[in-house]
């Protein structure tokens, strides 16, 4: 039969495995994936929306003046290089967010 110090041993077994398993596990992806997919669509939407506002200055500026497309030509690719600059700026925004997310969880598994 097993005797008491056995037992206590075993119980002292059993939640040390626990904790283990606990340690192990993968943790839960909540929303990840969707959060991921909105940053994309926030960096094709100030891609275009930069696009539409230079097109439309340009446009605006060309019926105003009477000239040839060159202001909607012009103010198109000054708003695309615009939309990238933005389009740029929140991806190293993302970058250090998901950086100090990293950071975080690494001072926490060292505790």
């Amino acid at each position: 039969m097993i005797d008491d110090d056995q037992k206590q041993r075993l119980a002292q077994l059993e939640a040390r495995l626990s904790e283990a398993r606990k340690a192990q596990e993968p943790k839960p992806r909540t929303e990840e994936h969707y959060t991921m997919a909105n940053q994309a669509w926030r960096m094709v939407t100030e891609l275009v929306a930069g696009l539409v506002i230079g097109l439309g200055i340009g446009f605006g500026l060309d019926s105003l003046f009477g000239t040839i497309p060159i202001f909607l030509v012009t103010f198109t690719l000054l708003g695309l290089v615009a939309g990238i600059r933005v389009m740029i700026r929140s991806a190293n925004e993302i970058q250090e967010n998901k950086l100090a997310e990293e950071a975080e969880q690494d001072a926490q598994d060292r505790d």
